[in-house]
């Protein structure tokens, strides 16, 4: 049997696949951008492929020939932090905020959650405090709230069910408005 290719839809505004074609993307709330991109084929009893999708190479490209485009950056609200991250964090990327304990990790997590929840929700997970740990910090720092969804858990799959759990929530709530 020959292999067979598939086809995929992602959002050209934050690089989000799904399985379907849909109005509104999931991941960043963006109207009419999900369009439709053949996936690479798919290979009978293979070894799973790293990367995948419209955005990833399989195969090494010379650096001349890699097209760049302008990130979509957005505020964090921390004039110092978007310093460093270059102009503000980039959507779909993840960042890593490491360093000592008692430094600020958390007390500063608090403060951009506080910050992005003026036009998103937001999942706090914590793997080491507990909720009512953070929402003591929370208060002590006057962190709003509304739009911050609190965890403490350290199991991927049930941060990963959380996070769909929310998605949920996000639409109902959306329909709810319009």
């Amino acid at each position: 049997m020959s292999p067979k290719a598939k086809k995929v839809f992602y959002c050209t505004q934050c690089g989000n696949e799904t399985p379907k074609w849909q109005g509104q993307c999931s991941a960043c709330g963006a109207w009419n951008t999900v369009v439709e991109q053949p996936e690479a084929v798919t290979r009978k009893a293979s070894a799973p492929r790293r990367g995948g999708g419209p955005f990833s190479m399989n195969r090494p490209q010379a650096i001349k020939d890699v097209e760049t485009t302008d990130e979509l950056r957005f505020a964090t609200g921390l004039g110092e932090l978007d310093r460093v991250l270059g102009g503000g964090a980039v959507k779909g990327s993840l960042v890593l905020v490491g360093g000592a304990p008692g430094i600020g990790k958390s007390t500063l997590m608090l403060q951009i959650c506080d910050s992005l929840c003026r036009f998103a929700n937001v999942l706090y997970v914590s793997g080491e405090e507990s909720q009512r740990q953070i929402k003591l910090r929370a208060e002590r720092l006057k962190v709003r709230g509304e739009g911050l969804y609190l965890l403490s858990e350290t199991n991927l799959e049930d941060i990963i069910e959380s996070v769909h759990e929310l998605k949920q929530i996000g639409r109902a709530s959306c329909r709810e408005r319009v």
